[in-house]
């Protein structure tokens, strides 16, 4: 997962970045956008933090995503294959 996959499918991932920072407000999102700089610099300014903490808890956001977007790959090779099996 890229931060410009991320970007483009902001609505879709504004949900996942509210549950895992929780006292981001609508106004956040809107103005993260998506861009990793500006999730690093409100999770600053929302948490109080030094920007390498910051950067750190977006790295661990993104291996969450990674691992969340494996699962799904899996999911959906898995129901393609029971479904190609049954057309057989």
């Amino acid at each position: 997962m890229n931060w410009d996959q991320i970007e483009g499918n902001w609505m879709h991932f504004r949900g996942k970045v509210r549950e895992h920072w929780g006292r981001f407000t609508d106004d956040d999102l809107d103005i993260i956008a998506g861009r990793r700089d500006q999730l690093v610099g409100r999770i600053q300014h929302a948490y109080g933090l030094f920007k390498d903490e910051a950067e750190a808890q977006v790295r661990d956001f993104e291996n969450k995503l990674r691992g969340f977007a494996d699962q799904t790959r899996a999911f959906v090779d898995r129901s393609e294959e029971r479904r190609v099996g049954k057309e057989c």
